[in-house]
């Protein structure tokens, strides 16, 4: 019967607003047979992101233009998972692969936490970026391997880029192994600490940003970051975008 109790779920209407795991029932002291798999798979699918490795001939095809492929100092993934300063620091010589040019920016495609996240999602924000700043130089991108959000100050402070923009994969969660992060710096250089950027998060997932609102939003903030001359805690984001129906992400 409709109204009977033992049928009734007072959680339904919150597990459809939300990708939090709430409400999942018991069966005994465990979770029921098909929330426990649901958890055991996405704690996996975390994990491979992880360890995932950039197919770097796939990423470099499917950027348009010239690209660059540098490697931090973290020589491979267990150095990197527990030395986070060695992605901070491009590895020995890499710096002088980096051509000295005057650049207005340069978007840098970083592994990160999560090299699923930038192979999926890269590409296409980074086209929907360039579209954008017909009025802007700018430079090669950048694919860094093992790197960290701090690497970006040595690659544009090595470019002379005015502006960085670290595009990298985000620390997975149980809702979403392929979170991509944008992250912001005005006159990049070694040293600069995180209240120095501006960050957009959560592109091309579910709920997230789709690439067209996020490409949207990191433009605006370029352009105020150009105009006042900084990024950071002093550069608020102003920009109140609709959010909602085709402006999210939606995925299969």
């Amino acid at each position: 019967m409709a109204d009977d109790p033992a049928r009734h779920d007072p959680f339904a209407g919150l597990r459809a607003r939300t990708n939090a795991r709430i409400g999942l029932g018991r069966c005994g002291q465990a979770l029921p047979t098909t929330p426990l798999l649901a958890f055991q798979l996405a704690h996996a699918r975390a994990r491979d992101a992880v360890h995932a490795a950039l197919d770097i001939r796939a990423l470099r095809a499917a950027i348009a233009g010239p690209s660059i492929v540098l490697h931090s100092a973290a020589t491979n993934r267990a150095a990197y998972l527990q030395n986070p300063d060695l992605g901070r620091r491009l590895g020995r010589e890499q710096a002088a692969l980096l051509p000295r040019t005057v650049a207005d920016v340069v978007f840098v495609a970083a592994d990160g936490l999560s090299a699923t996240a930038v192979q999926a999602h890269a590409p296409s924000l980074i086209a929907e970026l360039t579209a954008r700043l017909a009025d802007w130089a700018i430079a090669p991108v950048i694919i860094a391997q093992q790197a960290r959000v701090a690497l970006g100050d040595e690659i544009g402070e090595g470019l002379g880029a005015s502006l960085v923009v670290v595009l990298i994969g985000e620390r997975p969660g149980l809702s979403a192994p392929d979170s991509l992060g944008a992250y912001l710096t005005w006159a990049p250089r070694v040293g600069r600490r995180d209240s120095e950027r501006n960050c957009v998060s959560n592109i091309g997932v579910q709920g997230g940003l789709a690439y067209a609102a996020a490409a949207d939003k990191i433009v605006w903030l370029m352009r105020q970051a150009r105009g006042l001359g900084l990024t950071g805690v002093a550069l608020k984001d102003a920009q109140t975008p609709a959010l909602t129906g085709p402006e999210r992400a939606q995925l299969p």
